[in-house]
């Protein structure tokens, strides 16, 4: 199992918009590209001042060479979805190999 990892830092006042927008377009988006066997949002959650509200979305996939599959055939059509958003939030992107599950 392989895990892609976004982490976004927003601007407070699109929260709500942007989180409806996940949730209804961009995450069901990313699942129906087919690379994706499903997705986990979170609200980080700590003492520390990120800058804004901070989400994480972890999407699963089978390996390695499926997320290069997304990279190359959808990565680019995807991120473009966010331009509504654009200059109001930071991401941080992570690929996390999975060593066993619990």
């Amino acid at each position: 199992m392989y895990i892609y990892n976004v982490t976004i830092t927003l601007e407070p006042e699109i929260e709500t918009e942007w989180i409806q927008w996940m949730q209804d377009d961009h995450i069901p988006g990313m699942l129906k590209t087919g690379k994706f066997l499903g997705a986990l949002m979170t609200k980080v959650l700590t003492d520390q001042d990120l800058g804004g509200p901070t989400y994480s979305v972890q999407y699963r996939c089978q390996n390695q060479e499926v997320l290069q599959r997304y990279y190359r055939e959808d990565a680019e059509r995807m991120r473009g979805q966010s331009l509504p958003f654009a200059g109001k939030f930071i991401a941080f992107r992570t690929e996390l190999d999975v060593i066993k599950e619990f």
